[in-house]
């Protein structure tokens, strides 16, 4: 469970289309001055060097940010191409930002940020990483973590779930999980990111999430090559609960980039 490392696999495209809905939600929500509460169940190293030797041997992000880089796929104004322009002015044209460091770099300082990583090594890169934002980062399970916080203070805000799915039990246990994070905080954005599998393993999840009829849900699927022979991760999904008005537009945007590849 705490073997996986996401530097194998950071700015791939299952990250380009997360980091992107992500940013977008995060843009969206500070267009209001009130403050806001941000929480990451499955934080990993929040900020990523693409030229680390992990990086180059798996090709990943070669086939995936840096491809959408060069093709232009975020326009000076999307907020992960702001992302991305703060980050590597400061970090180097090498640096790719995690989930947290996106977050970090779209809130503001009246907004409350709160990141749980289990494995030793990644808690430690991120407590460095988000050491300048004043966050809060936790050596815990992320489940755990997000059930003893909400309701959050501020009330309004996000979670993003973004397991390794190492445990394959996880696929089973979510749509509880959410279905129980959604009784405790009904106002809160839930988003759940997922792996699409050459088995399908996550459609009975899907499934089950979709059978609750949740107001204002939206699952946003899109497919890409493996990135090499035998791969099985063939696609990358989000489910997005109260998902901000909107946000259609931005996924429809990246299912059209997607299908050109």
């Amino acid at each position: 469970m705490l073997s996986y490392q996401h530097i194998y696999h950071a700015g791939n495209l299952a990250d380009v289309q997360k980091h992107a809905l992500l940013a977008w939600v995060l843009n969206y929500l500070t267009r209001k001055d009130k403050p806001l509460s941000y929480i990451e169940t499955h934080s990993g190293r929040g900020l990523y060097q693409l030229d680390a030797a992990e990086s180059v041997r798996t090709g990943e992000a070669a086939a995936g940010i840096k491809r959408a880089q060069r093709e232009g796929w975020f326009g000076p104004d999307h907020p992960m191409a702001r992302v991305l322009e703060k980050v590597q002015a400061r970090r180097g044209t090498a640096a790719y930002p995690g989930s947290p460091m996106i977050a970090a770099s779209l809130l503001r300082e009246q907004d409350s940020l709160h990141f749980a990583e289990l494995h030793p090594q990644e808690h430690a890169a991120l407590s460095l990483a988000m050491s300048p934002f004043g966050a809060k980062v936790y050596q815990q399970d992320g489940f755990e973590l997000v059930q003893s916080l909400l309701p959050p203070t501020p009330r309004r805000g996000m979670v993003l779930i973004d397991p390794s799915y190492e445990v394959k039990a996880d696929y089973d246990r979510l749509p509880a999980v959410i279905a129980k994070l959604h009784r405790k905080w009904n106002v809160g954005i839930i988003a759940l990111w997922y792996p699409v599998l050459t088995d399908k393993r996550h459609v009975p999840m899907i499934e089950a999430l979709k059978s609750q009829n949740y107001s204002k849900a939206v699952c946003h699927e899109v497919m890409f090559p493996p990135a090499r022979e035998g791969h099985r991760m063939v696609g990358s999904g989000m489910f997005v609960l109260n998902a901000p008005f909107g946000i259609e537009d931005e996924t429809r945007r990246l299912s059209q980039l997607f299908a050109r590849l």
